[in-house]
């Protein structure tokens, strides 16, 4: 009895306070990301509050969300989805101000939100010695975490916007870019054994731009290749299908490499 009791408890303590990676996750995470563009843009364009206000609402979000999630003391869908919007929303008005009113340019604002976000990871991977999610169960493995989903939203709206304007392609061919470039990851998870850690960060940082240019697509003007649709009605409508997505498709915590449980995933597997 006494064993069953010390196995259910090990049980708890390798649950983590971030979903597992399923495609319901990868679902409301593209979601969230066309939401963070849409939502983004009314409040600096639509509102207009500018890049500055903008990006100063939205980082005073995240940080309290952060926290919350940091010191909640298990896995709530409602507040995890609720900080990677904050995450999404606040990357698209920092991207917007690096890339405008800094006057550094799509390409100087992507490479500087690269440099920050191998930072991150490189932190993280020497301080812990691996960036898998799996081991996301501790205070400080969040604030990395929470630090590399910012940094890799950020450098994603970038992306999305470079490929969209300063590539040429547009934002409904830029949208089939990204959307090609995550099916040769899918292709790659099934196919190959390449490392799933690196797997996920580069399908998390994909689905930003990917968000990005279906946002930018949907209430863009006409003339620069949108549909030129209400920012605030499309935010709505994308709000409303993440909040039913978390209230109706299953989601549990991932689990982490606790006591009982296999090792943490190599950063190189």
């Amino acid at each position: 009895m006494n064993e069953a009791k010390q196995r259910e408890a090990l049980q708890r303590e390798a649950l983590s306070k971030v979903p597992e990676v399923t495609l319901v996750f990868w679902i409301i995470k593209i979601a969230a990301t066309t939401l963070g563009e849409t939502g983004g843009d009314t409040v600096t364009m639509t509102l207009d509050w500018g890049y500055l206000a903008g990006s100063a609402l939205f980082v005073a979000a995240l940080i309290v969300l952060v926290a919350l999630q940091i010191t909640a003391r298990k896995f709530y869908p409602a507040l995890y989805w609720a900080t990677i919007v904050a995450s999404t929303t606040f990357g698209t008005t920092m991207a917007d101000f690096a890339d405008r009113s800094l006057g550094i340019g799509y390409t100087g604002g992507a490479t500087l939100l690269a440099l920050c976000l191998a930072a991150t990871l490189g932190l993280w991977l020497w301080s812990e010695g691996t960036i898998a999610v799996n081991t996301v169960s501790t205070p400080k493995v969040e604030a990395f975490y929470w630090a590399a989903i910012t940094f890799s939203q950020t450098l994603g709206t970038a992306l999305g916007d470079w490929t969209a304007d300063t590539g040429g392609l547009g934002y409904a061919d830029g949208a089939l870019v990204f959307g090609a470039a995550l099916i040769v990851l899918v292709a790659l998870y099934y196919l190959t054994g390449i490392s799933r850690v690196l797997l996920f960060w580069t399908a998390f940082i994909l689905t930003r731009p990917l968000g990005a240019t279906v946002g930018d697509f949907l209430d863009k003007p006409v003339s620069d290749g949108g549909l030129a649709l209400s920012r605030p009605l499309a935010s709505a409508v994308i709000a409303a299908f993440i909040i039913v997505c978390v209230l109706v498709l299953p989601q549990r915590a991932g689990r982490h490499p606790g006591p009982g449980a296999p090792g943490p995933q190599p950063v190189s597997r």
